[in-house]
């Protein structure tokens, strides 16, 4: 079973890093620790403001049910996202583990 890369790419709205980086903060503890999901979020480098969330699953059948069983304070924590995110949205990837 190939492992599973899902990335969700965005820049944020200068004027709300502060506030953004103790979102993802909360965001991180929450998914990994109650969600048991290894997830991180990553900064491009050269490009301020310029984030990716990366969650990597075992298999196709753990990446299909990420969305599942997603408890109130996961959906208010994603919700919040659009506060900080700019105005060219979000782009998503799917990757699937080669070798």
């Amino acid at each position: 079973m190939p492992r599973v890369m899902f990335t969700i790419s965005y820049a944020i709205k200068p004027d709300v890093r502060d506030s953004y980086l103790e979102h993802a903060r909360r965001m991180k503890e929450h998914f990994t620790t109650v969600g048991k999901k290894n997830y991180s979020v990553f900064e491009t480098r050269g490009k301020k403001n310029h984030f990716t969330e990366v969650f990597i699953t075992n298999s196709v059948e753990e990446y299909d049910t990420l969305e599942d069983n997603q408890d109130e304070k996961t959906e208010a924590l994603i919700g919040k996202l659009d506060e900080f995110i700019d105005e060219n949205g979000m782009k998503y990837s799917t990757l699937l583990e080669a070798l």
